[in-house]
């Protein structure tokens, strides 16, 4: 074997792979094709377009080939060249779609140890088999993301969002309990990361200088966000902000997404597994980076740097990460140096000051998207991707 492979990462590619089998067996037929929410393409396309990046990579860009004549798929599984709002008909049949899908995987696995791939530079260290499987990781979750559209858009009648409770009183300006806080002086740390692993806007590691502050040791809970809604928090501006408010008008929201509350008053949640009683110490999920910055402004807090929060993450004393995608208050942007690999689109259309930092990863993420350095990211108004919160305050030096 390629002393500079690694069998892990090869192991890794074929269990995301597994998992794509069992994603679409596990969705009707009926269902596979349907589009949930506007931001979500349906199931089976996700299948299909995992395996057909596989092959642009393998069967195109690598050998330097131009696609295979006949039918072109680039229309139907490049994003960049396909509308989400028109994937689901274009799809070809399941039965098609599942045998095809398993036939390139076997395909794929006879070309990664083919002369001509192995050697090419982006497969020292087996880094485009890392970039796949992590690529495949990214989509599963995202399915789930779907999962969840298509129970919320199946509720039973009279599941409403969460609202407060009536005659729930306005006054409080501080969650229940008093959450641990782990101070940090202000120090001179490294983020970033170089493994084979590494995206390209987590490269290359540097220093920088945080704190002091102090960041909470868990996530906001659920308890804690029912009691900022039941103490008013989403009708009450000041924590808000314009661009806050402007998206509460817009939207409506009192809530978490998938937060409702049964006749008897009781909290629920609607998760991508199914509706349950809302579980107080759970982290609260569901949550817009304004949601969260506005539960952190009631909580006198802050959100936290993403550099803060690697640095915490590093030191391991946080408690619960991987268990929601925690909000941070920057901006994505550019590392210094940044250099756009293995293309120009996976990065750099992204650092348009718009879309915010999430760090930790969730529970339905692959534990190889939940390294201290992933830097996942997503504009501030979206509650479907698995968010919460982490609180940071400032000290005094």
């Amino acid at each position: 074997m390629n002393p500079h492979t690694h069998p892990d990462l090869r192991d890794c590619l074929a269990s995301q792979q597994a998992r794509l089998n069992r994603a679409l067996d596990a969705t009707p037929a009926a269902t596979g094709r349907n589009q949930y929410h506007p931001d979500l393409s349906p199931v089976d396309w996700h299948y299909a377009h995992c395996h057909f990046i596989e092959a642009v990579w393998l069967d195109e860009r690598l050998p330097q080939r131009p696609p295979a004549i006949g039918r072109d798929w680039h229309d139907l599984y490049l994003p960049e060249l396909s509308p989400k709002w028109r994937r689901g008909g274009r799809l070809p049949p399941r039965e098609r779609l599942r045998a095809w899908g398993r036939e390139r995987q076997s395909l794929h696995r006879e070309w990664l140890e083919a002369p001509a791939i192995r050697e090419h530079p982006l497969m020292v260290g087996d880094y485009l088999v890392g970039f796949l499987a992590q690529h495949h990781a990214m989509h599963l979750e995202t399915l789930e993301q779907v999962r969840w559209f298509a129970r919320l858009n199946g509720a039973e009648p009279g599941q409403a969002p969460a609202a407060p409770r009536p005659g729930a009183p306005a006054t409080g300006d501080r969650a229940p309990g008093h959450p641990a806080w782990i101070p940090f002086p202000r120090a001179t740390h490294t983020v970033g990361h170089d493994g084979i692993d590494a995206f390209d806007n987590e490269r290359d590691p540097h220093p920088t200088t945080t704190g002091p502050f102090e960041i909470a040791a868990r996530p906001v809970s659920n308890a804690e966000h029912v009691a900022f809604i039941e103490q008013d928090g989403y009708r009450r501006p000041e924590f808000w902000g314009p661009d806050g408010r402007d998206w509460l008008q817009r939207t409506g929201a009192r809530g978490p997404l998938g937060w409702w509350r049964g006749a008897d008053g009781r909290w629920w949640q609607t998760r991508p597994d199914g509706a349950r009683p809302l579980a107080d110490a759970a982290p609260a999920m569901g949550l817009s980076w304004f949601a969260a910055r506005a539960h952190a402004r009631w909580a006198g807090a802050r959100l936290p740097h993403e550099h803060e929060w690697e640095r915490a993450a590093r030191d391991g004393r946080l408690q619960g990460t991987g268990q929601v995608w925690e909000w941070c208050a920057n901006a994505f942007f550019p590392y210094p140096g940044f250099r756009a690999y293995p293309y120009e689109g996976f990065s750099m259309p992204w650092f348009d000051g718009e879309h915010r930092v999430l760090r930790g990863g969730s529970e339905w993420s692959d534990p190889i998207l939940c390294r201290p350095s992933l830097r996942n990211f997503f504009t501030p108004e979206k509650r479907h991707v698995f968010a919460g919160v982490r609180l940071v305050r400032d000290r005094m030096a």
